[in-house]
């Protein structure tokens, strides 16, 4: 069964379901591959319209989420890294959305992967809280790359001294998402 894990996620708790913590496991010896989400693995197009009015309907946005289409670049990428790298999604989504998220992921067949997600209440600049948490997940670890849709994310990675990769292959209206992931601190 593909198992999808976050850093104080809601499965941390060992024996729940049967299955050993993973963070009773030993390291993967190798190296990390990290992915976004939106806009990067699945294609947030046609609910962008819920964040374009003055009053966001943040609540619409998210929930149509499990509508999402894979982007078939992305995809293409994660099973590629999924050969040869141990997986990681780190996404600017709130913690509340796991379910729905690891969800997803399985529908469309991602490889499975650790999951790290926004904790409550953060509402950080993703250029913030995104490289925090890949930090928290990478110390001590290699890691192949790290990629994402938004430029200034991508750029914290880099002058963090990550390896990254910009999905550039979702035709997403940037100013929406940026103003979303910058001022809202929402994905």
């Amino acid at each position: 069964m593909a198992r999808w894990s976050g850093v104080g996620g809601a499965d941390a708790e060992a024996g729940a379901d049967g299955e050993e913590d993973p963070e009773d496991q030993p390291p993967d010896p190798r190296p990390l591959a990290v992915f976004d989400l939106d806009g990067t693995l699945a294609d947030v197009r046609h609910r962008l319209h819920h964040l374009t009015s003055r009053r966001k309907n943040w609540d619409a946005f998210f929930r149509a989420a499990e509508h999402d289409k894979p982007l078939a670049e992305g995809v293409a990428l994660v099973r590629k890294h999924a050969a040869t790298d141990e997986i990681a999604y780190v996404t600017g989504r709130p913690e509340h959305l796991r379910a729905d998220t690891e969800r997803w992921l399985a529908r469309h067949g991602l490889p499975p992967g650790r999951l790290l997600m926004r904790r409550a209440g953060d509402r950080r600049p993703a250029r913030v809280a995104k490289p925090e948490l890949l930090r928290d997940l990478t110390w001590g670890r290699a890691v192949s790359v790290v990629v994402d849709d938004d430029r200034q994310v991508c750029r914290a990675y880099r002058d963090a001294g990550f390896p990254v990769r910009v999905a550039d292959w979702s035709d997403a209206p940037e100013p929406v998402l940026t103003e979303a992931q910058e001022r809202e601190g929402r994905t």
